[in-house]
């Protein structure tokens, strides 16, 4: 009860912390025209006009409506994908920008975050703080390098432009197959066949580097790091640095001849780490996504989304030990397991592809069902709203940027607060609010898709908030997450089900805040 009442009254703080720099801005705002942002200009605080942020709503036939009342042209996933992104010019610029305020809101983030992780740890005095500062430490590390050194950018890019080219090889492939229907100036963005080849595409390459014993090499190497330095065990190390690469299921494979024998603070990792990263597949799946057809913001969301992934395992790391400290002793030695996907290398590919295509048809049924019951849930509140007034009163209160009751409304201010802490700026923390909603209550593949939307529509006022929202939706956080571990991971070692049961919303919770320990660091530097 003393936990939920710190939490609780930790977030009304954060809400009138909140309400009150909204008020502030709403003033401002009142006193000052607002103009429609030329085509070239390039300061990063007026990229687009205060009012297109004032027009977002639920569906996309409403935020078209909303981007086209504040004068910039909404783009929507069935129109022209590859027409100039409205920030490219302030993305692709590379700043290392130093702001008392940013630092010193980047560093009550973090220590909010970990004190709400501190609150649920099972055993406070155990807590292991030279672990966690060391995980915090390299976390950081990695989001300065990527911000501020020329060196460190052009590796990740470097990665990037390599999953840029996975993703040219998949459309060879889909040209193949679907022909002029992948035209998308005459057809349109149709998503079954810009998105879902890539996850095919990709797993059958994971599976083949996986069967060459490359893809052991690199994660060994970074578990045999994560090891040394963090006092970890080795189970645990490899199958956090496998997930930087692999599913939340199938990182666990690497290890799954100790999964049965973990202790309790092993499996949190396990589970923590595998809904904080990203897995490859899915990885150049967003990358298209939010690049749109354009290979210089295809590189560009690369590199944050790699480095957000990178960044999401020493932060899971550091939250999963306050939330589950180790009282066991441990083994440290890292031993990568020989065995092989397939039998030859045409086996392997095989295999890898027949899992791509279960993953993308997983994928596509899921959103099918989880924007069909977006609609389900807008219509009833919308009903409920014209019943009971509440219509016309949420429009008045938001000063129309919704029309009435939504389920996009709702998330918008439950997580805006939470999502101050990152750094995003007040015009945009309901943006950002709703797309942490969407991907907790449904998945990150609904989040990334509706953050691409809004890209194209123009609707953030900072271009920073589009950075930290891609940290902010990185990883499987998301509840149906919860089940897929306790069964896949529970199928491996069934001794351990009802820990992973218990677990389950633990480790949704560190996942979370994992991510937005990532966005709040990155939120001090740009």
């Amino acid at each position: 009860m003393k936990k939920l009442l710190l939490t609780f009254s930790l977030i009304f703080m954060l809400t009138c912390i909140y309400a009150q720099e909204r008020t502030v801005q709403t003033k401002d705002n009142s006193t000052t025209a607002v103009t429609t942002t030329s085509a070239n200009q390039k300061t990063q605080t007026d990229a687009i006009p205060a009012s297109s942020a004032d027009i977002l709503a639920a569906s996309p036939d409403t935020l078209q409506k909303g981007a086209e009342s504040s004068g910039v042209e909404a783009v929507s996933a069935t129109d022209n994908p590859v027409s100039k992104n409205p920030y490219k010019d302030i993305l692709t610029e590379k700043t290392f920008n130093f702001s008392i305020i940013s630092i010193l809101r980047g560093i009550l983030g973090m220590a909010v975050i970990l004190f709400i992780a501190w609150l649920f740890s099972s055993d406070r005095k155990k807590i292991s703080w030279r672990t966690v500062g060391f995980a915090l430490l390299f976390q950081l590390v990695i989001a300065i390098s990527v911000i501020a050194f020329p060196a460190v950018q052009s590796v990740f890019e470097f990665v990037g432009k390599m999953f840029v080219a996975v993703l040219d090889w998949t459309r060879a492939g889909s040209n193949f197959l679907f022909g002029s229907l992948m035209d998308v100036n005459n057809f349109g963005f149709i998503f079954v066949l810009q998105i879902l080849p890539t996850i095919i595409f990709f797993s059958a390459l994971t599976s083949l580097l996986f069967y060459l014993g490359i893809l052991q090499k690199v994660v060994w190497l970074m578990a045999w790091l994560l090891s040394k330095t963090l006092n970890l065990t080795g189970a645990e190390s490899l199958s956090t640095a496998g997930n930087i690469f692999l599913g939340q299921t199938e990182a666990p494979l690497m290890v799954k001849a100790y999964i049965p024998r973990m202790t309790k603070s092993e499996i949190m990792l396990v589970m923590t780490a595998g809904m904080t990263t990203m897995a490859g597949g899915v990885l150049a799946a967003y990358i298209g996504m939010l690049g749109g057809g354009d290979r210089l913001m295809e590189i560009e969301f690369a590199k944050h989304l790699l480095s957000a992934s990178v960044m999401a395992a020493p932060g899971a790391i550091a939250i999963s030990k306050i939330m589950r400290p180790q009282t066991e002793e441990i083994d440290n030695s890292v031993e990568v397991p020989r065995e092989k996907i397939g039998k030859n290398l045409l086996d392997s590919i095989s295999n890898g592809a027949t899992d791509g295509l279960k993953l993308a048809a997983n994928v596509g049924a899921m959103l099918l069902v989880f924007y069909a019951l977006i609609a389900g849930f807008n219509f009833i509140f919308g009903k409920i709203g014209d019943w009971t007034t509440l219509n016309s009163w949420v429009a008045d209160i938001t000063d129309g940027r919704y029309s009435g009751i939504s389920l996009q409304f709702i998330l918008s201010y439950l997580f805006a607060p939470i999502i101050w802490l990152t750094g995003v700026s007040g015009d945009d923390l309901a943006l950002v609010g709703r797309l942490l909603g969407e991907k907790l209550i449904m998945t990150e593949f609904v989040g990334y898709q509706s953050l691409a939307e809004l890209i194209q529509a123009g609707a953030f006022v900072h271009t920073k908030s589009i950075i930290l929202a891609t940290y902010v939706l990185c990883g499987f956080a998301n509840f149906a997450s919860v089940g897929i571990q306790i069964g896949g991971i529970g199928g491996i070692a069934p001794n351990q089900k009802p820990v992973l049961s218990a677990f389950g919303m633990r480790a949704l919770l560190g996942a979370t805040l994992g991510a937005l320990m990532s966005a709040a660091m990155i939120g001090m530097f740009v």
